[in-house]
């Protein structure tokens, strides 16, 4: 099944199961918004839940804020969002819609590396254990062509983003003959800068109304902040804070479900340091973000580490992880060294002094930061992507099984009365009643007991308990594993420790010791 066609379905799976609605169903949604249904704010929660226990339970020396959406707007003159958060676009004049020329340009470089892992692919399959992939990439015609191409595209754009060159953007968009994917017509407008921030106005009345901004980012809470937190805290550098929250951007191009939203959540760690350690920290937390990724059971080769080599003005080194999506590998997470430009221009444009007090050197500068940045949203689909499967059983039947992390799923053990009458279902909430103070339960009675393990399958419920007569007889139920069906006889009493240790967020947390 083709890539595009398994994203459709992770897209209609999360609508059918209550774990993502279009915004505003009922009037038709609104584009690039969307709400979490029952069993996605719980995965969202627990993906949540995952990330701050690894930054504040895990690390002495990193504390929690939660600041304001609403900020005074001087804050974004001074972090350069006023002046400089700016997207290039792009119209077809034929279709009449509007792109990021970036991104189209990021997917003519795509194009080429997917026509190179074709061939390399290819070749592979051909000759098998003997295939020396390093040598066949140097060498091969095709490979070598198509990588020339993509060099030397690549090394164009990037120059023409340094800027941004927006007459280079279109020379290039027109010079590799991208085409509108709607329209199929390279009838392109110039490319122009459009300001991604939310604007409103404070105040009672529309004289004395103050100009504010929906925050594109939670980095700038924690900055200003930094002081406070140091002080209270009585915190020594090195130390970090941590955030989760709701950002805003108006994306105009808005794309791949919730991939990239107008409202979207993002889990932010700020991590201060002595100028002159900022690359040894920066490699540190490089490590620290990979392992907590693959700390999911995902697999390695699923996750990558992308440099930047055209960095942000208050940057002196970047990186992206990158997940294998179905649309290709995209960044769900960045890791950055934002050197002391923050701090320096609140202190700047506030006219107070922020700067730090080193007991034991008895100096006092601007602490350099290294950033840590995870969308929940896109770490939510990377999860989903990952996990959804259609599995063809030895019967011919096909079951979709989400094989979700059992401590991120929204449900944690599904008891199931094997007939609606005779005491069973009293057994079933039962046992309810004593595990769901230790994890997330949900009883099913509805349907044959089959339908039911497909729908808890559906959701990634990683166990099933049936109560059936012999239940009332020896306290006993059948006890079903998601990913491998198998069923065991236990006994109730045991059911807590069997499965509470497997679900809860410390087993996560365990691997990153």
């Amino acid at each position: 099944m083709a890539q595009e066609d398994v994203f459709k379905k992770i897209v209609s799976h999360c609508k059918e199961y209550g774990f993502v609605f279009p915004s505003s169903d009922i009037y038709d949604g609104l584009a690039a918004v969307y709400d979490y249904g029952q069993m996605g704010v719980e995965l969202k929660n627990n993906i949540k839940e995952y990330w701050w226990k690894s930054m504040v339970l895990l690390h002495e020396n990193i504390v929690g804020i939660d600041s304001a959406i609403f900020m005074h707007p001087t804050i974004w003159k001074a972090s350069g969002h006023v002046d400089a958060f700016n997207d290039p676009l792009i119209d077809n004049r034929d279709s009449k819609k509007r792109y990021r020329a970036d991104n189209l340009i990021e997917d003519q470089i795509a194009k080429y590396d997917e026509k190179i892992e074709k061939e390399v692919a290819k070749a592979r399959k051909r000759f098998g254990d003997a295939f020396d992939e390093q040598q066949f990439r140097q060498t091969n015609a095709r490979v070598m062509e198509h990588q020339q191409k993509r060099d030397a595209l690549h090394e164009r754009y990037t120059r023409a983003m340094q800027g941004p060159d927006l007459e280079e953007l279109k020379r290039i968009i027109i010079d590799e003959e991208i085409v509108d994917p709607i329209s199929g017509t390279k009838n392109w407008t110039d490319v122009r800068q459009f300001n991604l921030m939310f604007s409103t106005e404070m105040g009672a009345s529309a004289d004395g109304a103050m100009k504010v901004y929906l925050r594109p980012e939670t980095a700038q809470g924690i900055f200003v902040n930094y002081l406070n937190v140091q002080k209270t805290g009585r915190m020594k550098i090195p130390f970090g804070i941590a955030q989760i929250g709701k950002a805003f951007r108006n994306e105009i191009v808005a794309r791949q479900f919730i991939f990239r939203m107008r409202e979207f959540e993002q889990m932010e760690m700020q991590f201060f340091v002595k100028p002159g350690t900022e690359m040894e920290w920066f490699q540190k937390w490089k490590e620290t973000r990979m392992k907590w990724h693959q700390a999911l059971g995902f697999g390695a080769e699923n996750y990558r580490f992308h440099d930047h080599e055209k960095l942000a003005h208050y940057a002196n080194a970047a990186t992206d992880i990158e997940f294998r999506m179905p649309f290709g590998f995209k960044e769900v997470e960045g890791i950055h060294s934002r050197t002391d430009f923050d701090l320096s221009q609140h202190e700047k444009f506030s006219g107070k002094s922020i700067k730090y007090f080193d007991p034991q050197t008895n100096e006092s500068y601007t602490p350099y930061d290294i950033e840590t940045s995870i969308g929940v949203d896109r770490m939510f689909l990377s999860v989903m992507c990952h996990s959804y499967e259609e599995e063809k059983l030895e019967s011919g039947e096909t079951r979709t099984v989400l094989h979700l992390p059992a401590a991120l799923a929204p449900v944690k053990l599904a008891v199931l009365p094997l007939v609606k009458k005779d005491g069973l279902p009293e057994k079933a909430r039962e046992i309810i009643d004593a595990l769901k103070f230790h994890f997330n339960c949900q009883y099913d009675e509805k349907d044959t007991i089959g339908k039911r393990y497909r729908r808890q399958d559906a959701i990634g419920t990683p166990y099933c308990v049936t109560v059936d007569y012999d239940s009332l007889k020896d306290n006993t139920v059948t006890l079903r594993h998601r990913d491998t069906m198998q069923q065991e006889r236990v006994n109730i009493a045991e059911l807590n420790a069997i499965i509470e240790d497997k679900v809860s967020i410390a087993s996560l947390l365990k691997k990153l010791q």
